[in-house]
């Protein structure tokens, strides 16, 4: 597939932030994820060309094959599920949004201590409640926040949510208001440089902007419809 516009999208993007950003009056600085999950590899390379320098898959295997595929100087986020039997491969990220669990948490400890290197985590909290979504619930915060306190490979640098999936903008910016409810909690527990919002996709990223989102998360905005 050929992206001859991807750049005039991501100049549309970006001017959206800014917008957004300078309503919102939260100061923030935002940085795109191109999300190019279900795409090949040419479309990493796309939006390097365009400036895009971090870029977002769902799938462990299918991130680790573009990375052999493309010798686009990005950075990789994992933004998906994390499964625990999957934790080794996790190290090879910039960024992992998707930290669930206490268990989780451990096996991702052992991984970037056998790389040893310094792992970089995102808390994802489901803020809405909803059973079809990965992430903790808002009140079991505080409880993985200060387990990961005690785990000396990790680096927890903010929250990762989803909204709900609906236009309706009061659902949406509940949802993002109760992920920054989030941060502080995870801030109070130990990780005061835990700056990051990762939320706002493609149908919602605007609003997110306006409530706080230093990352957002575009797919199609960017590359038209999945495959």
């Amino acid at each position: 597939m050929a992206f001859q516009d991807l750049a005039l999208r991501v100049h549309d993007v970006r001017d959206r932030i800014v917008a957004a950003r300078q309503r919102g009056g939260h100061e923030q600085t935002v940085r795109l994820i191109a999300v190019t999950k279900t795409h090949g590899a040419d479309a990493v390379e796309a939006a390097a060309a365009c400036g895009i320098a971090d870029v977002g898959e769902n799938k462990v295997q299918e991130a680790l094959d573009k990375m052999l595929a493309t010798q686009a100087d990005v950075r990789w986020h994992l933004i998906g599920h994390l499964q625990r039997n999957k934790a080794k491969s996790a190290p090879q990220f910039a960024l992992v949004h998707s930290l669930d669990s206490a268990r989780l948490a451990d096996a991702l400890q052992a991984a970037a201590a056998l790389a040893e290197r310094k792992l970089d985590v995102l808390i994802q909290v489901n803020v809405a409640g909803e059973s079809q979504k990965s992430g903790i619930a808002p009140a079991e915060v505080d409880a993985l926040a200060s387990h990961v306190a005690g785990l000396s490979a990790l680096r927890v640098c903010g929250v990762m949510c989803l909204a709900p999936f609906t236009d309706d903008e009061r659902t949406q910016r509940t949802a993002f208001a109760g992920a920054r409810l989030s941060r502080e909690q995870v801030r109070a527990a130990g990780h005061a440089d835990a700056l990051e919002l990762s939320m706002g996709m493609s149908n919602d990223y605007e609003v997110a902007v306006e409530e706080g989102a230093t990352l957002v998360r575009l797919g199609t905005v960017l590359f038209g419809a999945r495959n």
